[in-house]
């Protein structure tokens, strides 16, 4: 599983700030002055595993590159924390980043990687419900969307490395409390379910063909256009589920992340982001 392949960076410019039962990690640039945008960050494994600490490098890399705010948050994992907690766990934090004095509140992005990609469109949507925290961009890295994917028998295990169907039945039984497919869940709980996408925010989706979430990541994007959200989707070929992580200076990764950046940049008007 990817979050035990990846060791915690010492932290540089990191203040601990608690919000509740979770805490988050924020990063903020060394020199800054006014509001800035801010990104909340949520980690990944499979909602039942890892912590904001690991995501330390990605975040200073946001921060510096970009001269934003990052704030990573520690939300609770299941299966002792099953949905809906995780998700108000990282909205309450999003509500928090949003009233900072140093934070921008209308240029305000939410993204993740894997899990924390699926949590940051469950973010996005939620906010929109309540209508409460503006977001400006969603920023979802191969992200874990949908919970009938477990329940497919059609797909070739040979294909996928680090994140594969048993790792991805546990994840989603322990996060929805059910076996997956088998069940209703909320689209709060797997947006790939979610009714009606039109208003949110503009997004980026990142995913490599040899993913297991590639199919349902590219569906999302899809109908995110379709809703009228505008959704640039990086299609990387040949890349498999955390490819970026494992293989951080290989030149595909390099631009994996560059790409990320540079939406970012455009959405929260950051011409850093270019550099």
């Amino acid at each position: 599983m990817l979050m035990g392949l990846v060791t915690a960076v010492p932290a540089k410019n990191v203040v601990v700030e608690s919000v509740g039962p979770i805490s988050l990690r924020v990063h903020r640039p060394v020199s800054s002055d006014g509001r800035l945008p801010a990104l909340l960050w949520i980690h990944g494994g499979g909602y039942v595993m890892g912590k904001a600490a690991l995501d330390d490098a990605v975040c200073r890399h946001f921060a510096e590159k970009l001269g934003i705010v990052v704030a990573a948050v520690d939300y609770r994992l299941a299966p002792e924390h099953h949905f809906p907690v995780p998700l108000h766990d990282c909205y309450d934090a999003l509500a928090w980043l949003a009233r900072q004095r140093y934070v921008d509140p209308n240029r305000l992005a939410v993204g993740g990687a894997s899990a924390g990609g699926g949590l940051a469109a469950a973010v996005a949507l939620l906010a929109h419900e309540r209508g409460d925290v503006p977001i400006a961009f969603q920023l979802l890295i191969y992200p874990m969307l949908d919970d009938r994917t477990a329940a497919r028998n059609d797909l070739d295990e040979t294909r996928f490395r680090l994140w594969n169907q048993n790792a991805n039945r546990f994840g989603w039984q322990a996060y929805t409390g059910h076996l997956p497919g088998s069940v209703e869940v909320s689209g709060l709980a797997a947006p790939a379910r979610y009714q009606d996408l039109s208003g949110l925010a503009p997004a980026w989706i990142g995913v490599g063909t040899l993913d297991l979430f590639y199919e349902e990541d590219v569906a999302y994007a899809s109908r995110l256009k379709d809703a009228g959200v505008e959704c640039e989707l990086d299609i990387v070929d040949g890349a498999f589920h955390g490819f970026d992580n494992i293989r951080p200076k290989a030149r595909v990764s390099q631009a994996f992340r560059c790409a990320q950046v540079a939406a970012l940049a455009a959405a929260l008007g950051c011409p850093a982001g270019a550099t």
